[in-house]
């Protein structure tokens, strides 16, 4: 399905990367403000356990936006599911592999993933975003900081997995 799983690990790395950014010199002060944090307050906490499980969930993401940015993922669930599938020279083989042949290589570049990280950030991450927010009885400020972070995070994520998984 995938051609390198070594970019899942270092796309898993991207929100971490963005994260240490936005929320520290970016926009760390007015996150804290927004949460009511102080420097003191945030150094409790298992930082290893944060950063480990973080990680581990950064890839989780990763590779669901597989499927959002590689529409050639869409293509081989479809054939996949066929009994035959495997069975070389029969008809679904073929076919699957003839629509390969002739598509397989469509839309497999940063901008692309870039597109559809973008997508998913407005389609999926602000909703949940700003759902969340509006029941914690949070501003949008808070709403802002977040999903900027997503859309950035979503965007360099699809990119990255579309460009070289």
């Amino acid at each position: 399905m995938f051609s390198n799983p070594y970019i899942l690990l270092l796309a898993g790395l991207v929100p971490m990367i963005v994260g240490f950014v936005w929320y520290g010199p970016l926009f760390g002060k007015p996150w804290m403000k927004v949460n009511g944090f102080t420097e003191e307050s945030l150094k409790g906490g298992n930082m290893v356990l944060i950063m480990g499980l973080s990680y581990f969930l950064s890839i989780i993401l990763a590779t669901g936006l597989m499927g959002l940015t590689n529409h050639q993922s869409g293509v081989m669930q479809l054939f996949a599911s066929h009994p035959d599938f495997e069975v070389i020279g029969s008809e679904v083989n073929t076919l699957y592999n003839t629509v390969m042949d002739n598509f397989g290589d469509r839309h497999r570049d940063f901008k692309h993933g870039a597109l559809h990280g973008g997508l998913a950030a407005i389609l999926i991450a602000l909703p949940l975003i700003a759902i969340n927010a509006l029941f914690e009885r949070r501003g949008g400020k808070y709403i802002g900081i977040h999903f900027g972070y997503w859309f950035v995070t979503l965007i360099l994520m699809g990119g990255v997995v579309c460009q070289w998984l």
